[in-house]
Order: C-alpha cells, then sequence, then structure tokens
C-alpha cells in the first residue's frame, strides 16, 4: 500500500543544509498496522508528510497504492489523497462553527455524496457519538473531539489513514479508548493504519515498528 525507496528530505538554511530524512526505504503491505516511532526531532512527522504527499522528497520516491508521487503535482496529489487517504492530527483539527455531524459531513459534500448526513451520522454511532452530532467542538472533551476526528478520517473508507500523535493530546484512560478505536476500525474495515507516536504502548500493539535515528531507519525495526 506504502513503499519508498531512498527517500531524503533536506532544507537549506543559511550557511548550511539540513538533513532531516536520508536513505530510507521500506514497504508497507495492505491491512497493516504500522508505528513510526523515534526521538524528537529524528524525522517521524516529516516521513509521515512525505508518505501523504503533503511535502515533496528532496529525493527518492514514494508510492501510494504503486502510484509514485514525484511525478504528480500538488492538485493531482490532493485528489490522489481525497481518493486514498484519511487523517487523525494531535490538535484534532475540526472546524470550530460547524458542529460534529457537520464536521463528519464536510469530506462528503466536498465529494458530492448525496448521502452525506446519513453516513456522517452512521459513523459517529459507531464512534459512541450518536447523541452528540449536534454538539460542537467547544462543548465536547478532548476524546470526544478526537472521536469526532476519526469519525471523520473513516467516513469515505480510505485505503489509508495517517495518524500523527493520535493520543498525544488526551490522558492515558481516554488515549487508550481512543486507540482502541483506531485500531478496531482498522480491522473492520481492512485499513491500512500508519501512526506517528512517542506512545512505546501503542507502537507495541502495531505489527510493524520503523523507528527512525537522526532522518534514518533503525535497521532493528
Amino acid at each position: 500500500m506504502v513503499r519508498t525507496q531512498r527517500l531524503g528530505r533536506r532544507v537549506r538554511l543559511a550557511e548550511r543544509e539540513l538533513v532531516i530524512l536520508s536513505d530510507v526505504s521500506f514497504s508497507i503491505p495492505r491491512g497493516e498496522t504500522v508505528a513510526i516511532i523515534g526521538a524528537s526531532g529524528s524525522g517521524k512527522s516529516t516521513l509521515l508528510g512525505l508518505l501523504a504527499g503533503l511535502d515533496l522528497a528532496s529525493e527518492g520516491e514514494v508510492w501510494l497504492d504503486e502510484r509514485p508521487l514525484s511525478g504528480l503535482d500538488e492538485d493531482a496529489r490532493a485528489a490522489l489523497r481525497n481518493e486514498l487517504v484519511g487523517f487523525v492530527f494531535q490538535s484534532f483539527q475540526l472546524l470550530p462553527a460547524l458542529t460534529a455531524h457537520e464536521n463528519v459531513m464536510l469530506p462528503l459534500e466536498l465529494a458530492g455524496i448525496r448521502s452525506a448526513s446519513t453516513q456522517a451520522a452512521a459513523v459517529l454511532k459507531r464512534v459512541g457519538l450518536g447523541d452528540r452530532l449536534d454538539h460542537y467542538p467547544r462543548q465536547l472533551s478532548g476524546g470526544e473531539q478526537q472521536r469526532v476526528a476519526i469519525a471523520r478520517a473513516f467516513v469515505r473508507e480510505p485505503r489509508i489513514l495517517f495518524a500523527d500523535e493520535p493520543t498525544g493530546n488526551l490522558d492515558t484512560a481516554t488515549g487508550k479508548v481512543v486507540a482502541d478505536l483506531l485500531f478496531d476500525l482498522n480491522r473492520e474495515r481492512g485499513t491500512t493504519l500508519v501512526l506517528v507516536t512517542h506512545d512505546e504502548k501503542l507502537a507495541a500493539r502495531c505489527n510493524l515498528r520503523l523507528r527512525l535515528d537522526g532522518g534514518r531507519l533503525d535497521g532493528s525495526h
């Protein structure tokens, strides 16, 4: 589902070039659960952005569903993301002026899907928020907001879900509930799950762990 070959990312600073990622190669089968782990500054979130086509590599290649990203312009990468990808972020990224129901409906409405309201309500019920449809983000707890974000990510049934520190802003008990939900939905829908996390317990639940050390893949994964 995801493959990289000698992937690298560099940024130019005033006096020098900073190497963020170097020579990163791996493949992720369909339906796999994968944790990208490593110390702060090791390049985890940069790697996630490259895999999703949010940023372009300085060298090497990423394939999403066997489609290379390097030859695509920004619009084509966005179209591929809309077709294949769901996202969950540490900061939830909900629109404050929309209700939970409207937040989850949004990607369906943008895709012109007429049954957006019914589908959004169904997936919110699945994540345990069937009685919170008309609540705004400010009226929801952190855990509830993240469950809305997960519902929004899964509502279009993506083939791959990228999650960047999905439990990072949650207490331990709430984080476990959210993690359980992510893995349950992943299993139910056959989605490939790739998550960045500092949480070793969360990483241990994934079948595959990719450890970054100074921008390079640790060979012990």
